[in-house]
Protein backbone atom coordinates (compact mmCIF):
# COMPACT_ATOMS: atom_id res chain seq x y z
CA UNK A 1 0.00 0.00 0.00
CA UNK A 2 1.23 3.22 -0.85
CA UNK A 3 2.25 5.72 1.95
CA UNK A 4 -0.28 8.66 1.96
CA UNK A 5 0.31 11.93 3.39
CA UNK A 6 -2.07 13.59 5.74
CA UNK A 7 -2.54 16.84 3.60
CA UNK A 8 -3.57 14.62 0.58
CA UNK A 9 -5.72 12.95 2.32
CA UNK A 10 -7.98 15.53 3.34
CA UNK A 11 -8.71 16.48 -0.31
CA UNK A 12 -9.33 13.43 -2.15
CA UNK A 13 -11.93 10.62 -1.11
CA UNK A 14 -9.30 7.99 -2.42
CA UNK A 15 -6.36 9.22 -0.50
CA UNK A 16 -8.45 9.96 2.62
CA UNK A 17 -9.59 5.86 2.74
CA UNK A 18 -6.04 4.84 2.16
CA UNK A 19 -4.03 6.81 4.94
CA UNK A 20 -6.99 5.42 7.23
CA UNK A 21 -6.09 1.60 6.27
CA UNK A 22 -2.55 2.75 6.76
CA UNK A 23 -3.42 3.26 10.18
CA UNK A 24 -5.94 0.44 11.00
CA UNK A 25 -4.76 -3.04 12.05
CA UNK A 26 -7.42 -4.04 9.37
CA UNK A 27 -5.40 -2.37 6.31
CA UNK A 28 -4.19 -5.20 4.59
CA UNK A 29 -7.64 -7.10 4.61
CA UNK A 30 -9.50 -3.52 3.53
CA UNK A 31 -6.63 -3.50 0.78
CA UNK A 32 -7.33 -6.84 -0.70
CA UNK A 33 -11.12 -6.49 -1.44
CA UNK A 34 -10.67 -4.70 -4.34
CA UNK A 35 -7.73 -4.22 -6.83
CA UNK A 36 -6.62 -0.24 -7.34
CA UNK A 37 -7.60 -0.48 -10.72
CA UNK A 38 -10.43 2.66 -11.39
CA UNK A 39 -9.92 6.19 -10.63
CA UNK A 40 -12.90 8.14 -9.59
CA UNK A 41 -12.47 10.18 -13.52
CA UNK A 42 -12.58 6.25 -15.26
CA UNK A 43 -16.77 5.65 -13.86
CA UNK A 44 -19.08 5.94 -16.35
CA UNK A 45 -20.76 9.30 -15.98
CA UNK A 46 -18.60 10.45 -13.38
CA UNK A 47 -20.01 13.73 -12.70
CA UNK A 48 -23.20 12.20 -11.98
CA UNK A 49 -25.24 12.03 -9.03
CA UNK A 50 -24.96 8.21 -8.80
CA UNK A 51 -20.92 8.49 -9.76
CA UNK A 52 -20.06 10.85 -6.97
CA UNK A 53 -21.60 8.57 -4.18
CA UNK A 54 -19.87 5.42 -5.37
CA UNK A 55 -16.43 7.69 -4.54
CA UNK A 56 -17.91 9.29 -1.58
CA UNK A 57 -19.12 5.90 0.35
CA UNK A 58 -17.30 2.47 -1.36
CA UNK A 59 -13.78 3.95 -0.99
CA UNK A 60 -14.18 4.21 2.95
CA UNK A 61 -13.61 0.04 2.69
CA UNK A 62 -11.67 -0.57 -0.53
CA UNK A 63 -10.94 0.86 -3.71
CA UNK A 64 -13.37 1.69 -6.08
CA UNK A 65 -15.89 -0.98 -7.76
CA UNK A 66 -16.16 -1.12 -11.37
CA UNK A 67 -20.22 -1.13 -12.34
CA UNK A 68 -19.07 -3.76 -14.46
CA UNK A 69 -18.01 -5.83 -11.68
CA UNK A 70 -21.84 -7.37 -11.39
CA UNK A 71 -24.86 -7.83 -13.58
CA UNK A 72 -27.43 -5.62 -12.94
CA UNK A 73 -29.75 -8.24 -10.44
CA UNK A 74 -26.80 -8.66 -8.24
CA UNK A 75 -26.14 -4.54 -7.79
CA UNK A 76 -28.95 -4.59 -5.07
CA UNK A 77 -28.28 -7.32 -2.64
CA UNK A 78 -24.24 -6.14 -3.13
CA UNK A 79 -25.35 -2.52 -2.19
CA UNK A 80 -27.69 -3.82 0.47
CA UNK A 81 -24.96 -5.99 1.75
CA UNK A 82 -22.45 -3.25 1.99
CA UNK A 83 -24.63 -0.55 3.70
CA UNK A 84 -25.45 -3.59 6.19
CA UNK A 85 -21.65 -3.25 7.25
CA UNK A 86 -21.17 0.28 6.67
CA UNK A 87 -23.56 0.28 9.37
CA UNK A 88 -21.32 -1.79 11.65
CA UNK A 89 -23.26 -5.20 11.19
CA UNK A 90 -22.15 -8.41 10.18
CA UNK A 91 -20.78 -11.83 11.07
CA UNK A 92 -17.41 -10.29 12.60
CA UNK A 93 -19.47 -8.80 16.14
CA UNK A 94 -17.01 -6.44 17.70
CA UNK A 95 -14.07 -5.95 14.86
CA UNK A 96 -16.85 -5.05 11.87
CA UNK A 97 -18.04 -2.37 14.53
CA UNK A 98 -14.62 -0.94 15.17
CA UNK A 99 -13.35 -1.12 11.59
CA UNK A 100 -16.66 0.62 10.83
CA UNK A 101 -16.24 3.39 13.16
CA UNK A 102 -15.65 5.92 11.25
CA UNK A 103 -17.29 5.00 8.09
CA UNK A 104 -20.29 6.65 7.25
CA UNK A 105 -23.58 4.83 5.43
CA UNK A 106 -25.75 6.26 2.70
CA UNK A 107 -29.44 6.92 3.42
CA UNK A 108 -32.09 5.53 1.72
CA UNK A 109 -32.17 7.86 -1.03
CA UNK A 110 -28.50 7.97 -1.42
CA UNK A 111 -28.84 4.02 -1.48
CA UNK A 112 -31.37 3.92 -4.29
CA UNK A 113 -29.44 6.24 -6.30
CA UNK A 114 -26.38 3.84 -6.20
CA UNK A 115 -28.23 0.90 -7.30
CA UNK A 116 -29.72 3.09 -10.01
CA UNK A 117 -26.38 4.16 -11.25
CA UNK A 118 -24.88 0.57 -10.77
CA UNK A 119 -27.55 -1.33 -11.86
CA UNK A 120 -27.56 1.16 -15.41
CA UNK A 121 -23.71 0.75 -16.03
CA UNK A 122 -23.56 -3.16 -14.93
CA UNK A 123 -22.17 -6.40 -16.69
CA UNK A 124 -23.90 -7.47 -19.68
CA UNK A 125 -23.63 -11.08 -18.90
CA UNK A 126 -23.15 -14.10 -21.05
CA UNK A 127 -25.38 -16.41 -22.08
CA UNK A 128 -24.10 -19.23 -22.57
CA UNK A 129 -26.98 -20.55 -24.96
CA UNK A 130 -25.65 -17.67 -27.66
CA UNK A 131 -21.94 -19.20 -27.05
CA UNK A 132 -22.08 -22.95 -27.53
CA UNK A 133 -17.84 -23.05 -27.68
CA UNK A 134 -18.03 -21.95 -23.78
CA UNK A 135 -17.92 -25.68 -23.73
CA UNK A 136 -14.57 -26.23 -25.75
CA UNK A 137 -10.96 -25.91 -24.33
CA UNK A 138 -10.75 -21.81 -24.85
CA UNK A 139 -14.17 -21.31 -23.22
CA UNK A 140 -13.55 -23.76 -20.40
CA UNK A 141 -10.47 -21.37 -19.65
CA UNK A 142 -12.15 -18.22 -20.38
CA UNK A 143 -14.97 -18.72 -17.75
CA UNK A 144 -12.65 -20.81 -15.23
CA UNK A 145 -10.76 -17.72 -15.14
CA UNK A 146 -13.31 -15.15 -15.06
CA UNK A 147 -16.22 -16.65 -12.89
CA UNK A 148 -13.14 -16.52 -10.15
CA UNK A 149 -14.13 -12.08 -9.79
CA UNK A 150 -17.04 -11.80 -11.63
CA UNK A 151 -20.12 -12.34 -13.86
CA UNK A 152 -18.80 -13.49 -17.40
CA UNK A 153 -19.03 -10.74 -19.28
CA UNK A 154 -20.74 -10.96 -22.96
CA UNK A 155 -17.89 -11.12 -25.55
CA UNK A 156 -19.88 -8.41 -27.66
CA UNK A 157 -19.44 -6.07 -25.18
CA UNK A 158 -16.17 -4.82 -26.60
CA UNK A 159 -14.49 -4.73 -30.23
CA UNK A 160 -11.77 -7.39 -30.96
CA UNK A 161 -8.93 -4.54 -30.58
CA UNK A 162 -10.30 -3.91 -27.15
CA UNK A 163 -9.96 -7.05 -25.09
CA UNK A 164 -6.35 -7.99 -25.27
CA UNK A 165 -5.35 -4.97 -23.11
CA UNK A 166 -8.95 -5.78 -21.11
CA UNK A 167 -7.72 -9.27 -20.75
CA UNK A 168 -4.13 -8.41 -19.87
CA UNK A 169 -5.89 -5.78 -16.84
CA UNK A 170 -7.72 -8.43 -15.30
CA UNK A 171 -3.92 -10.88 -15.35
CA UNK A 172 -2.90 -7.96 -13.36
CA UNK A 173 -5.46 -7.88 -11.14
CA UNK A 174 -5.33 -11.32 -10.22
CA UNK A 175 -1.80 -11.04 -9.44
CA UNK A 176 -2.22 -8.07 -7.28
CA UNK A 177 -4.73 -9.90 -5.41
CA UNK A 178 -2.66 -12.99 -4.56
CA UNK A 179 0.36 -10.31 -3.49
CA UNK A 180 -1.36 -8.80 -0.59
CA UNK A 181 -2.37 -11.99 1.26
CA UNK A 182 -0.11 -14.21 2.68
CA UNK A 183 -3.35 -16.93 3.12
CA UNK A 184 -2.73 -19.62 0.34
CA UNK A 185 -6.40 -20.70 0.66
CA UNK A 186 -7.94 -17.15 -0.36
CA UNK A 187 -5.47 -16.69 -3.39
CA UNK A 188 -6.93 -17.03 -6.97
CA UNK A 189 -5.35 -18.98 -9.74
CA UNK A 190 -3.58 -16.30 -11.92
CA UNK A 191 -2.29 -18.94 -14.54
CA UNK A 192 -3.73 -18.01 -17.47
CA UNK A 193 -3.35 -19.47 -20.85
CA UNK A 194 -4.32 -15.49 -21.94
CA UNK A 195 -3.77 -16.30 -25.25
CA UNK A 196 -6.93 -19.02 -25.81
CA UNK A 197 -8.77 -16.82 -23.76
CA UNK A 198 -8.58 -13.91 -25.88
CA UNK A 199 -9.29 -15.66 -29.37
CA UNK A 200 -12.45 -16.68 -27.79
CA UNK A 201 -13.39 -12.96 -26.56
CA UNK A 202 -12.17 -11.54 -30.07
CA UNK A 203 -14.21 -14.55 -32.22
CA UNK A 204 -17.47 -13.21 -30.69
CA UNK A 205 -16.64 -9.18 -29.86
CA UNK A 206 -18.85 -6.93 -31.65
CA UNK A 207 -16.57 -5.29 -34.39
CA UNK A 208 -13.02 -4.60 -35.22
Amino acid sequence: MALTTHAAAADDPVAKAEYRWERSPHGAMLERILPPTVAPAQLPEPNSPGARLVVAYCVQCHYLPNPAMHNSARWRSVTERMVWRMEGKGNMGQLMRDMMAEVKAPDANEQATLVHYLQKHAQRELDPKRYPDIHTQAGRRFSIACSQCHVLPDPRRHTASEWPAIVERMQRNMAWANRVTGDAALRTSPELDTADIIRFLQRHSRGK
